[in-house]
């Protein structure tokens, strides 16, 4: 979220959370909630207690950073990890579960060679 637009606070609630549980595709699912933009302190409009209180309330590691500045951000994908691999059945073969297997490629179709020219001086 927009640390300084508090409807994109308010949307991870109302929103994003419920989104995340209807297609999660393990109950398992590691969640961080990361509030950015926060090289804009005079304009912030969600607090950083805020923040953390709606991640407890989520069940989800909280993080502030600034993609402008970079400060935060490698700490985001690190927190992220860690989280992981604390949870042994993220790290199984086919920890996809359930829901599908939304994660895996598709194999790749081959392209069709062009039909050849119809009509023209040879035909």
């Amino acid at each position: 979220y927009d640390v300084t637009r508090r409807e994109t606070f308010t949307n991870l609630s109302d929103v994003w959370a419920k989104e995340v549980e209807l297609y999660s595709t393990n109950e398992d699912c590691v969640k961080i909630l990361v509030g950015n933009k926060i090289d804009r302190e005079s304009e912030r409009a969600v607090s950083k207690e805020e923040g953390i209180e709606l991640a407890k309330e989520l069940g989800c590691t909280f993080i502030e950073c600034s993609a402008k500045t970079g400060q935060n951000v490698q700490q985001c994908f690190v927190d992220l990890a860690l989280e992981i691999m604390q949870v042994p059945s993220l790290l199984e073969k086919g920890s996809i579960g359930g829901k599908g297997d939304i994660l895996k490629p598709k194999p790749e179709t081959p392209v069709a060679p062009p039909p050849p020219p119809v009509g023209g001086c040879c035909a």
